[in-house]
């Protein structure tokens, strides 16, 4: 039997071609509203998600349209907790009406590298999203806690950013930080798959449907099975 692995991107944004993401992926990361996204946007996505097969996730953030949920922020516990119970609540109802579930959790921006390192926002996070498994990175607090608890885990890398030497990405300013080249993403999706579950291509980058087409069509040419996770 091929050797396994999830595809997903972040949906929902507003800033990308969801169908056609749609089409490629098995994961959609459908953001919540607090950081992109509305309710017609997430309605959108889960019925499409449902229409292609496509699993769907809670990509929770920080609340903070301005700065996409890219900047770091220091939020009390209880207040983050709630804010995550809210944005998973209203996906929830809304993939429900269109005959989905949400499936798992996925933190965004800032808040995802905040919760790798920061025990305390981590189980914030945790405690506001029931007991949905969680994507992240690897090494990350977030998932050690969330494993500690009983909850499902899987890691992800990503093939269109550049890594510092602890495993961390780049930040998105930094030279080597953005791989925009479409063969060399899938070049290196290939490379990670073999120590992930689920290979990231983000939906907010130029040519996204194009460059997560020859991201799974490597994949598959490499032998892979192209298929979720979360089943």
């Amino acid at each position: 039997m091929a050797a396994r692995v999830d595809l997903n991107a972040d949906l929902g944004e507003e800033v990308t071609d969801d169908a056609g993401l749609l089409a490629v992926v098995t994961s959609a990361n459908v953001a919540c509203g607090f950081h992109a996204g509305t309710r017609a946007t997430m309605q959108a996505v889960c019925a499409e998600a449902v229409r292609r097969g496509v699993v769907v996730g809670a990509q929770v953030s920080y609340a903070d349209r301005e700065n996409f949920g890219r900047v770091d922020l220091d939020v009390a516990p209880d207040v983050l907790r709630d804010q995550v119970a809210e944005q998973v609540e209203v996906l929830s109802v809304i993939a429900e009406a269109e005959g989905a579930r949400v499936a798992y959790l996925k933190p965004h921006g800032a808040l995802y590298h905040r919760v790798a390192v920061d025990e305390v926002q981590a189980v914030a996070v945790l405690d506001g999203s029931g007991e949905l498994p969680v994507l992240g990175m690897p090494g990350s607090r977030l998932l050690a806690l969330a494993g500690e608890r009983g909850r499902g885990v899987r890691v992800e890398g990503f093939p269109d950013r550049g890594y510092t030497d602890d495993g961390r990405l780049l930040p998105r300013d930094a030279p080597g930080a953005l791989i925009t080249d479409a063969d060399a993403v899938a070049a290196r999706a290939v490379v990670l798959a073999v120590d992930v579950d689920s290979v990231c291509v983000h939906g907010d980058s130029p040519g996204a449907v194009a460059t997560a087409t020859v991201v799974r069509r490597a994949l598959e040419e490499a032998g892979l099975d192209v298929a979720d996770c979360w089943s």
